[in-house]
């Protein structure tokens, strides 16, 4: 990276408002050059940046394994450092989901909603990039290799800030993009990879409205309040994931059991893992000793209302407090409910934004949840662990977005960009 100090040399005070302000023009530099760039050398340098991912893989896994020492050396507990790990499994998936986003139509420059006035112009709206993106992550190094694509592609440059405990895992994928992006032509500084892990570097990063168009934090709710608190450019955010699945009393026993299995075991450490579980009482007593059975198969801990705990005796029981608790654990907290109205007036109290589930087999029910429930993904018979940019065919994701205004749920190529208004007339005067 162009005028980036060594990994692991000491940054003074003045020097990280110098070096994030150097870092800063480049990338406004480097924008209006991806802004430029068409669709054929974007996706060219996608793709050899996914080949020089599979084969740096030894590399990638070697210098991961410096960054998982230090971890448990450091006392990372097991949900973060599987967030952390790269192992051959998640390099593959980081390269398949470089070149699914080069398959991904590009969305820049797309006109749409052009119509002719009465005065005879015409008026359009034409997509864009956003200009400079910074994202600010925690542990998980793919998404270093994630976030550049989307920026890539939606004709953005990036500014990148990764935790201290990946940076070994890092700088090595960030080699392997400024490799990718100097065999397309394009400016090796559209990807900036921040080399010092002094948090000074987050403040200037976010306070920074001339050089940095918008910010994505990913990590943990600490980092996203800190963030939205202190940023003086607009952030894309989603504080925690305290996602829900609701068994519904009409809801098919074997579907309920395999989804709500997986939505909490699939992966722990992730923000669409369900958090808490509501079962309608009309079948709580059918349904939850079989979940109980299998969750113990995963030694899941379990935290019940009073009414669970009748059904499953020798559970702890659920505090006040963990109704609102992202457990990124094999923990789980069950409620039962007294239908539907009671299911979705707890996700209206407890829920983060995220993603909640219903199992039901009543059309009816099913989309009344669909339509009461105000999270940025809402599901019928299906696990919350499909909340992902990657299974909604976005490529990859840069963050999910509880937000409400420009885009909400998984960020993918068209949440990178915005629209402007074109005029197009042929010697029109309003006079």
């Amino acid at each position: 990276m162009g005028g980036a100090h060594p990994t692991g040399m000491r940054i003074e005070m003045m020097d990280i408002k110098q070096y994030m302000t150097g870092a800063g023009e480049k990338a406004r530099h480097a924008s209006r050059a991806m802004a430029r760039a068409d669709t054929g050398a974007k996706n060219t340098a996608l793709l050899h940046i996914a080949d020089a991912i599979m084969a740096a893989q030894t590399v990638l896994i070697a210098e991961n394994a410096r960054d998982l020492e230090q971890g448990k050396q450091d006392g990372l507990d097991a949900a973060l450092l599987d967030r952390l790990e790269l192992n051959a499994e998640r390099i593959a998936g980081m390269a398949e989901g470089l070149r699914q986003i080069a398959a991904l139509p590009d969305p820049v420059g797309e006109i749409s909603d052009l119509n002719y006035r009465p005065s005879g112009i015409q008026v359009g709206k034409m997509r864009v990039p956003l200009g400079v993106i910074g994202i600010i992550y925690e542990s998980r190094p793919n998404v270093t290799a994630d976030a550049a694509a989307l920026c890539l592609k939606s004709g953005n440059a990036a500014i990148l800030r990764g935790g201290s405990e990946a940076r070994h895992s890092n700088q090595a994928i960030a080699t392997v993009i400024h490799a990718g992006l100097e065999k397309a032509g394009l400016p090796q500084d559209a990807v900036q990879v921040i080399t010092t892990t002094d948090r000074a570097a987050v403040g200037e990063l976010i306070t920074m409205p001339q050089f940095v168009d918008v910010i994505v934090p990913r990590g943990g709710k600490g980092l996203i309040e800190r963030i939205s608190a202190e940023a003086r450019v607009p952030v894309i955010k989603h504080l925690h994931g305290v996602c829900h699945v609701y068994i519904d009393g009409e809801a098919d026993l074997d579907k309920a059991v395999a989804i709500a299995f997986d939505a909490k075991c699939h992966r722990y450490g992730v923000c669409n893992a369900m958090e808490t579980l509501l079962v309608d009482v009309s079948v709580a007593a059918a349904v939850l000793p079989r979940l109980a059975t299998e969750y113990a198969k995963e030694n899941v801990e379990l935290r019940g209302c009073a009414r669970t705990r009748d059904i499953l005796s020798g559970i702890n029981a659920a505090s006040d407090e963990d109704w609102d608790e992202e457990y990124l654990a094999p923990v789980l907290s069950i409620r039962v409910v007294d239908g539907l109205d009671s299911a979705i007036s707890h996700i209206h109290q407890h829920s983060s934004g995220h993603t909640e589930s219903i199992v039901s087999e009543n059309y009816t029910r099913a989309r009344r949840f669909l339509a009461e429930v105000d999270s940025s993904s809402v599901m019928v018979n299906a696990s919350t662990r499909f909340a992902d940019g990657f299974e909604y065919g976005l490529g990859a994701e840069i963050g999910i977005s509880t937000d409400k205004i420009h885009v909400r749920g998984p960020v993918g190529l068209e949440g990178l960009t915005s629209q402007k208004y074109i005029v197009l007339g042929d010697g029109h005067t309003r006079g």
